[in-house]
């Protein structure tokens, strides 16, 4: 995972090439032991789950953070006003 990260330089499209298969991989070879089909399906189900856990269970909406964070470049926002669609400036 470590690898791919690394190969991955926090583009976007170098994550989902480099490290989203590997973190599927990872996923789907651990779901299996709690009832998952280790498929892409077994995967949206267990998202799915997740998800509507997050809202429930605090823990489980800080442990879903920090295991997307794993694999998702950090995101900054332009500065307010800046490029298209901000407030024109005189």
């Amino acid at each position: 995972m470590e690898e791919a990260r690394d190969n991955a330089c926090n583009d976007m499209g170098k994550m989902l090439q480099f490290l989203l298969p590997v973190a599927t991989q990872i996923q789907q070879d651990v779901i299996k032991a709690y009832g998952f089909s280790s498929d892409g399906e077994g995967v949206l189900k267990f998202a799915r789950l997740i998800k509507s856990y997050e809202s429930q269970d605090p823990e489980i909406a800080n442990m879903s953070g920090k295991l997307k964070a794993m694999f998702l470049p950090p995101m900054t926002l332009p500065p307010h006003g800046a490029g298209t669609g901000g407030v024109p400036v005189s």
